[in-house]
């Protein structure tokens, strides 16, 4: 058997507006890794704890809470906190690949470009809880809004619960606030070149999934 040998442990991060596709690679990538005889863990934010999970049920669940932007982040970082003490700290130390589907680039994103929150009050906050903690590698699977949120509304008719709930909340926001949080995504990318790689999420799941790899490869 071929292992691996790293250096250091990986953390990975998938952002991007709604219906690009983050889940599906998500999937092939943790796939792909385990195929290489790399330990993972996958996981998402808001989420990824049990305390994690009903802030997320709060913030994105179509209920008829009209949260503030800074009350948005405030929880957010709440379950980040949550999230990062019991989940990625430990997956990072065990020596493990920690693949998340979001984390504080979707904050700046949705919250700063999208909701009015500024970006200084975001980033202040975010380092008194990360400290210097940060993913090395962050794709962000890029997509007009447009054709993202007829992706979003298909998938959800899917998947709704008995209950009639789905996670459709940021999806009911104007066109107006998606384009905001793509070119939010868009300017993070630009600004931080290093670590982040724009995939052009309008290609088919299979190509998206090469050029992922060809940066992952690179990186284990």
């Amino acid at each position: 058997m071929n292992l691996h040998h790293k250096k250091r442990p990986l953390f990975i991060t998938l952002e991007g507006g709604e219906g690009a596709g983050k889940t599906t690679q998500i999937n092939k990538l943790a796939e792909r890794l385990t195929r290489e005889n790399y330990k993972v863990i996958t996981t998402r934010e808001p989420g990824g704890t049990p305390e994690g999970e009903k802030i997320r049920s709060l913030l994105v669940r179509n209920g008829t809470e009209k949260w503030s932007p800074l009350a948005e982040v405030l929880m957010i970082l709440a379950a980040r906190t949550m999230h990062v003490e019991r989940v990625v700290r430990p997956g990072l130390y065990s020596g493990k690949i920690v693949v998340c589907d979001r984390f504080s680039d979707s904050t700046l994103a949705y919250q700063g470009y999208g909701r009015g929150v500024l970006p200084e009050t975001i980033d202040q906050l975010t380092r008194s809880i990360l400290g210097d903690l940060k993913p090395d590698v962050t794709f962000i699977l890029d997509i007009d809004p447009e054709t993202g949120l007829k992706r979003s509304t298909k998938r959800m008719a899917r998947e709704k619960n008995p209950e009639g709930q789905t996670e459709d909340r940021f999806e009911k926001m104007e066109l107006a606030f998606h384009q905001s949080v793509r070119e939010g995504f868009l300017e993070i990318a630009k600004n931080d070149s290093n670590r982040c790689f724009i995939i052009d999420a309008a290609q088919t799941p299979e190509k998206m999934a090469e050029d992922i790899w060809a940066v992952v490869s690179r990186k284990v």
